[in-house]
């Protein structure tokens, strides 16, 4: 469906060109959602920022989780979690998870709070959605904030996830929803995990991009 997430990122820019003139802030999951959000921030002219969440991960089952938590502790719970998981157990991993978030928030944003969205149209962007406890963490954190209005938009998720965001969010835009739908690498031709240092290469590259756009400017001055 997608060659890779450059790719999946100018085909989800498309599909929010709408939102343009919202003047919106594009917020990203790191690490697999940076790369796409930054296509969109790009085509939108659009102000761009991460957003940390972590998954919960089971203890004997660290791919799968039963929530996620972001960076001000809001908190989505599968709501049988407590049926598989002692209470103290639950809280014992979020603390490991926003020990994780507070090192993201330093690492990939440089310690940088996240952007005033008081008010503002805010697009949560990921390269796909799974089970989507990350997205839903997400999603209160901007509610909490006073987010005013809230777009979910991703390359690829399933049915069932999809349409349960949608009642949280309130838009959401998804380019491919498969029928039989597993796992986001099945909608990419080139999928891999991204590293610290490729989030942090991204960025940067944005920057250069940036000041190179604003010396054309410069040198160029309006109206010419």
């Amino acid at each position: 469906m997608f060659k890779n997430r450059k790719d999946a990122g100018e085909k989800l820019a498309q599909a929010l060109e709408r939102y343009r003139a919202e003047n919106p802030v594009i917020l990203a999951i790191p690490r697999g959602g940076v790369e796409v959000g930054l296509q969109v921030s790009k085509e939108l002219e659009a102000d761009f920022s991460l957003i940390i969440a972590r998954k919960l991960p089971f203890p004997d089952n660290p791919e799968a989780g039963f929530g996620a938590i972001a960076e001000n502790g809001s908190t989505f719970i599968f709501e049988n979690a407590g049926y598989w998981l002692a209470g103290e157990t639950i809280e014992h991993i979020k603390r490991e998870q926003i020990e994780e978030i507070e090192r993201r928030v330093n690492a990939l944003r440089g310690g940088n709070p996240l952007p005033d969205i008081s008010g503002r149209t805010v697009i949560l962007i990921d390269d796909g959605i799974a089970m989507g406890s990350t997205m839903r963490a997400t999603i209160k954190l901007c509610k909490n904030r006073k987010a005013g209005k809230i777009v979910v938009a991703v390359p690829v998720a399933g049915r069932e996830v999809a349409d349960a965001i949608s009642k949280e969010a309130d838009e959401m835009i998804v380019l491919e929803i498969p029928v039989n739908f597993r796992a986001v690498a099945q909608a990419y031709e080139n999928w891999y995990d991204v590293s610290d240092e490729e989030v942090l290469d991204l960025l940067r590259e944005r920057i250069r991009g940036k000041e190179t756009k604003d010396h054309d400017f410069d040198q160029s001055g309006p109206g010419t």
